[in-house]
Parts: structure tokens; C-alpha cells; sequence
């Protein structure tokens, strides 16, 4: 066995968790070693080469507040971006950007090896070393060991992962990488109950076979904001997507066949998300629909391989080609890498602490899909957290959780640590209750602050944020102008079908009437013509959306109250006289932090919660 030596902290796994949680730890000036299973695994794109989407994109650019690597990454390598759910309210609009495969792992790569700190290894992980329950040091499978003080464990798809494509089944990780054979192991001798996950991904096709002339075409937009605010310049689009539409002939050919589904014969033990169901599992449970919508979209500028995304399978190879020729336009297609599925190992959420560090285990953390979650938005998120709190917990200073009312990340962490999850965890906008304070569009003024504080976001970055701050008290100032009535405002005020003005009103209030923005008035006023669009777009939202706004403010008051009741991580709930058994059984489980934690916990009612707060007011808490 070859000792080498010590570490601050290890990362298992460079994904886009373990690459987040590496880079954090090395920029914060902590000496850590990243071990990827293959270094061509590095960031890479296994199931589809996009970054964003609906919640995604708040993710990604909370990521990019906090001073992660992930919007720039996506930004630098973009071949389309586009802006979804314009046709309804601000909360919802989330970026998403058709990344080039190639060209992110490339650029992830090599920002990490040329990080200060940060030294990249290609190897297995084999045992985690653990005394009196803290993290010493890391075993490999070739026997180097390695000494350190923290692990961040984030190992994605590939423990035990097995790939199903119809009867054929191999013992390997995505995309042919070979699996994380040895780690599972280590992790129960260690007290993780591990459980079975499964997720697909859709066929690659090679773009001569396609008749893209009888498809739909997806452009991008152009002149809207990247993720990144480091991003100088807006980014061209320069490859179309296409809509492709599923049909009877295809439908008929899955029903046919579905006997031959791995998902449906019992083949898949894993439990998939039903969020993101395979093509087969649509046609079988929505068999009253027509069609089925997907997206043809390119893996690379570099190659010739476009995938179907919603297209996710692991039907047998001769049934994913006759369906998909069965569609209008793919009629010749030709596949170059057959859709599947996989299988793997991932952890009880719940076993973590909001930190994402082991409750039993000191200086272990976890993060991605070993958690329980789906999607590389939601593996960047954890890494980066994982990483910053491994961080400060080494320097030895307060830990950063982020609240539910101030982020989509400190939702996604708390669902995982509080609830935890049955089935692969995606972000949705629904699963975050205050969403119309936590818009994409103010991610730098949610969180620069703690990416400045925790020493992440440079100084480059912190002044483009104050500069933003310092402009949007301008505009608002801007906003008590009084506008007496007169013939050009009320000329563009009939032309919108608005009552004309007959005494003073001040901007604000013109900008909350239903037809009128402060974009359209100010092509009358030109108030506002120094100021970037994003500045504009956060004055409009503020003046449209004051009353909501307003009363979520109070909402995340009284949750924040809550929130600062704390709880002793050492009551033995079982001995609470009142509790019901259920909820004892659960609070001791999750063991809460605080009293809105507490009142999260699947199981746990109102009435628990007020005979909790019934004890603490005995115990003089």
C-alpha cells in the first residue's frame, strides 16, 4: 500500500457536485485532492448536454451568486439559450441553455487543473477511514491511501450502477464508464441504509439520417442574460433545436412491445422519477393521448449526434428504432447510441445535517445524486454547499445553511435533510412556497452577500452587485416623479386602451396599470434610459407584484420565527408525554435543528408542534 500525503479534504467524484465541492474547497485556500473514476468523466453531460430549465435556472444562477463555477461553465459553451415559461408570471422564468457536450467537460477540466490547490487524480474510491466517527483518510481500489481531514462524497449514478437496455444488462456506469464497485461496501459498514435508484437516458441519433425540413424549429434568444454575471457579453446562438412529435404508429409499437420493458417486466429494481418518466412509461399511463412532444437537440458542435430529449428509455434496441422511425421526420434515422437506463446506489437523505455533513460521522459530507436527487443543477447546488461548509467547518467558523425563504438551494437541501425522498429529487418551482420572492432575476441580491462573506465571489463580481444595488435605488427614487397630465402620455396611454390622466400621478403608479411597463413608458418619459435592462425588469417586477410581495415578506417573518426557535440535537423525543408516536418516532429520526424544521417532518402535525413548544416552555426554552 503507497501512503501519500495529507489533504485538507478529498471530493469523490467530478461531476458537477464533486467539481463545485473541489473548486470551492481549493479557492478558499484548503489543500484537497479530487478522485474521478475517469478524468474523462470530468463534468460530463451523461444523459442530456443542458444546463437550466424550469427551476433549474434559478439553481444554476443561485450557483453562480454564491460564486460557483457552473453558469460560467454553461455560459462559455452554450450553442442555444433560451428563456422558458415567458407566457406567465416572473417567478417562473427560468433559463435553459443547450450546452456543447465536448466543450463543457473540456472547460470543466480545465479549470480544475489549473486551480490553485486542487489536485485532479484519476482513481476508484474504495474505503472511507473512519476513527472515534471522524474522517482520517480514504483507501483507493489500486491501495493508495490518503490522509486528510474531510471527504465530500460525490459519486453521481455510479455505485453498483448497472445499465438496462431490454434483455442486455451491464455491470458499468453511464455512457460505458465503469462502475464504483467498492464504495457501497464502505458506506454500510459505516451505518448508510443504501437504496436503489434509477434514472434513463434518450437515444443519440446521427443528424444525416434526420429530415430536419419536415421538423419544427427552435431557435434561441438572442439579447437576453446568461447565468453568470461574470459573463460580459451576450453569447450567440448558434445551433436550432427542433420539436419532434410521437404518434399512433409509434405508440403501437411500444404497447406491442411493452411486455419486452425492462420497466414494466421487472427487470429495473430501481425506483424512477415520475417527473421525468421514460417514453414508455408516458404511452402506457397517458394512453388517451395522441402525441407525445419532444425535442431534438444537438450533443456538440463537434459531432454529428443529437439526442431526443423526453425520449428516455430502456426498451430493447430493435423497438427504440422502430419507434422512433415511426415519427415524421426520423424516418431514416440511424441510432449511434442507444437510449437506457441505470441504476445505482445513493443514501438516506435525512441521515445529513443541513450542512450536508453526516450527523454520526465528523467531516463527512455528501452531495448530487448519492443524496437521493436528479439533474446536474441540483448535484452543482450540493456540491457547492457541501464544499463551502466543509470549508468553514475546517477554518472553524459558522457553518452557511441558507433558508427556505431566501433560496431555491436552502429549499432543495432542507426538503432533503427534513423530508427526504422515496424517489429521485427534482427542483420544481412548485416546491418552493415563497417562489415569487426567489425569482432568477434577483439571485445576486438573495446571495452575493454570502458568497462575499464565505470569500467565493471576488471583487470583480461584488461590485457588479453593488453597482446594481446603487442603480436600482436610482430607478426607484425615479419612481415618485409626479407626471402631470399632458398630450404625449396620454396619446401612449389611449393607445394602450388606458384611462388618460387628468391630474398628477406618479410614475409607480402609471407602471402598476395592466397595459403599462416601464419599458413602454419610458420609450415616452426616457427616465430610465442609463439603466441596464435587468435593473428595469427587477423595477417592474417590484412595482406590479407589490402586494404579493408584501404579504410573502410576512409570511417568511413568521417562518423565520420559527426558524430561530432552536432545538437540542440531543431530546429524546420518545420520552415527550403528549407526542403522538408517529411524530416521536420521526423528530427522533431527523433529530430538527429548529422548530421550523420540526414542523416540516413528514408525520408531524400542528398539534405536535404545539406540544413541543409546550415542553421547551417547561425546560425554560
Amino acid at each position: 500500500m503507497v501512503d501519500y500525503e495529507n489533504y485538507d479534504a478529498i471530493v469523490i467524484g467530478a461531476g458537477h457536485a464533486g467539481s463545485e465541492a473541489g473548486l470551492a474547497l481549493a479557492r478558499l485556500g484548503h489543500k484537497t485532492l479530487v478522485l474521478s473514476i475517469n478524468l474523462d468523466a470530468v463534468g460530463f453531460l451523461a444523459c442530456n448536454p443542458s444546463i437550466g430549465g424550469s427551476a433549474k435556472g434559478h439553481l444554476v444562477c443561485e450557483i453562480d451568486a454564491l460564486g460557483g463555477q457552473m453558469g460560467r461553465t454553461a455560459d462559455q459553451t452554450m450553442l442555444q439559450i433560451k428563456m422558458l415559461n415567458v407566457g406567465k408570471g416572473p417567478a417562473v422564468h427560468s433559463l435553459r441553455a443547450q450546452v456543447d457536450k465536448v466543450e463543457y467537460h473540456k472547460l470543466t477540466k480545465k479549470t480544475m487543473e489549473e486551480q490553485e490547490n486542487l489536485f485532479l487524480k484519476q482513481g476508484e474510491a474504495k474505503e472511507i477511514l473512519v476513527e472515534n466517527n471522524k474522517v482520517v483518510g480514504l483507501i483507493t481500489a489500486s491501495d493508495e491511501k490518503f490522509y486528510c481531514k474531510s471527504i465530500v462524497v460525490c459519486t453521481g449514478v455510479y455505485l453498483k450502477a448497472r445499465i438496462i437496455t431490454g434483455e442486455y444488462i451491464q455491470e458499468c456506469g453511464p455512457n460505458g464508464f465503469k462502475q464504483a464497485s467498492y464504495l457501497s461496501d464502505s458506506l454500510k459498514k459505516l451505518g448508510f441504509e443504501l437504496r436503489r435508484f434509477k434514472t434513463g437516458t434518450p437515444p443519440r441519433i446521427d443528424a444525416r439520417s434526420i429530415d430536419f425540413d419536415k421538423l419544427e424549429i427552435q431557435y434561441g434568444d438572442d439579447n437576453i442574460r446568461m447565468f453568470s454575471a461574470l459573463t460580459k457579453n451576450k453569447m450567440p446562438n448558434v445551433k436550432p433545436c427542433y420539436l419532434v412529435y410521437t404518434n399512433a404508429n409509434a405508440h403501437k409499437v411500444i404497447q406491442d412491445n411493452i411486455t419486452r420493458a425492462p420497466l414494466y417486466n421487472g427487470s429495473i429494481q430501481g425506483v424512477g422519477a415520475r417527473y421525468c418518466p421514460s417514453i414508455e412509461d408516458k404511452v402506457m399511463r397517458f394512453s388517451d393521448k395522441e402525441r407525445h412532444q419532444l425535442f431534438l437537440e444537438p450533443e456538440s458542435a463537434s459531432t454529428n449526434e443529437w439526442y431526443l430529449q423526453g425520449f428516455g428509455t430502456s426498451l430493447p434496441v430493435d423497438v427504440q428504432r422502430k419507434t422512433i422511425q415511426s415519427m415524421l421526420g426520423m424516418e431514416r434515422a440511424f441510432i449511434m447510441r442507444d437510449g437506457y437506463a441505470i441504476e445505482y446506489d445513493c443514501i438516506d437523505s435525512t441521515k445529513l445535517l443541513p450542512t450536508l455533513e453526516s450527523k454520526d460521522i465528523q467531516g463527512l459530507y455528501f452531495a448530487g445524486q448519492i443524496n437521493g436527487t436528479s439533474g446536474y443543477e441540483e448535484a452543482g447546488a450540493q456540491g457547492l454547499l457541501a464544499g463551502i461548509n466543509c470549508a468553514l467547518k475546517l477554518q472553524n467558523k459558522e457553518p452557511l445553511v441558507l433558508k427556505r425563504s431566501e433560496s431555491y438551494i436552502g429549499v432543495l437541501i432542507d426538503d432533503l435533510v427534513t423530508k427526504g425522498t422515496n424517489e429521485p429529487y427534482r427542483m420544481m418551482t412548485s416546491r418552493a412556497e415563497f417562489r415569487l420572492q426567489l425569482r432568477q432575476d434577483n439571485c445576486d441580491l438573495r446571495l452575493t452577500e454570502y458568497g462575499h462573506n464565505v470569500g467565493l465571489v471576488g471583487e470583480e463580481q461584488y461590485n457588479l452587485y453593488l453597482n446594481k444595488i446603487n442603480q436600482l435605488n436610482k430607478v426607484r427614487e425615479l419612481l415618485k416623479i409626479v407626471i402631470k397630465p399632458n398630450e404625449e402620455i396620454n396619446n401612449f396611454l389611449q393607445k394602450l386602451d388606458e384611462a388618460q390622466i387628468i391630474t398628477g400621478i406618479t410614475v409607480e403608479n402609471l407602471i402598476k396599470r395592466n397595459k403599462v411597463d416601464i419599458f413602454n413608458l419610458n420609450e415616452v418619459l426616457h427616465l430610465f434610459d442609463e439603466f441596464d435592462y435587468a435593473v428595469l425588469s427587477e423595477i417592474n417586477v417590484e412595482v406590479k407584484y407589490e402586494g404579493y410581495l408584501k404579504r410573502q415578506l410576512i409570511q417568511i417573518n413568521e417562518q423565520n420565527r420559527a426558524e430561530n426557535q432552536k432545538l437540542d440535537e440531543n431530546i429524546d423525543y420518545l420520552s415527550i408525554d403528549g407526542l403522538r408516536l408517529e411524530a416521536r418516532q420521526k423528530l427522533n429520526k431527523i433529530k430538527p435543528l429548529t422548530i421550523g424544521q420540526a414542523s416540516r417532518i413528514s408525520g408531524v402535525n400542528p398539534a405536535d408542534i404545539s406540544v413541543l413548544l409546550i415542553y421547551l416552555k417547561k425546560l425554560g426554552k
